[in-house]
C-alpha cells in the first residue's frame, strides 16, 4: 500500500466514531481481516483537527467524492459511509471497503494507490463535496 507520502487528515469526530466502530467489533465477521486492518493502520497515521479546521477539499465520512482510475477516462462518483449505510446501487461504499479507507483523509487533486480485489489501482481525486452538518 502506498499514499505518495501524503499526511491523511481526520477530523476528530470522525476518528472517534471509526475507532468506537473498530474497538465494538460490531459486524467484524462481514469484513475481511485485512481491510479493517489497513483501517487500523490509516488511523494511526492521521493528523487530527477540529471540525473548524478541517479543509473542505479532504475525504471524510459523508463526503462525496469523483475520482479517476489511471488508464480510464470515466470518472467514478461515490459517497464514503459507515458500513451499515452503505449501497452499491446508490453509490455508498463503505469505509470499510479498500476503495473507502483508500480516499479516507486524503484531497482533492491528490493520487492514491491501493490494492483492490482486481489488484494494484491508482486513482485521483478529482473532486470533493463535503456537506456541512
Amino acid at each position: 500500500m502506498q499514499k505518495l507520502n501524503k499526511q491523511l487528515i481526520l477530523r476528530k469526530d470522525d476518528y472517534n466514531l471509526l475507532v468506537s466502530y473498530l474497538k465494538s467489533g460490531q459486524n467484524k465477521s462481514m469484513f475481511n481481516p485485512q481491510n479493517v486492518k489497513e483501517l487500523q493502520t490509516e488511523l494511526k497515521k492521521a493528523r487530527l483537527v477540529d471540525e473548524n479546521d478541517f479543509p473542505l477539499d479532504v475525504v471524510r465520512l459523508n463526503s462525496k467524492v469523483k475520482i479517476k482510475t489511471e488508464g480510464k477516462q470515466d470518472l467514478l462518483e461515490l459517497m464514503l459511509v459507515m458500513p451499515d449505510k452503505a449501497d452499491i446501487k446508490q453509490r455508498k461504499i463503505s469505509i470499510m471497503a479498500p476503495i473507502g479507507t483508500a480516499l479516507l483523509g486524503f484531497r482533492q487533486g491528490q493520487v492514491v494507490k491501493w490494492q483492490v480485489p482486481s489488484g494494484k489501482k491508482k486513482f485521483t481525486i478529482i473532486e470533493v463535496a463535503n456537506l456541512h452538518d
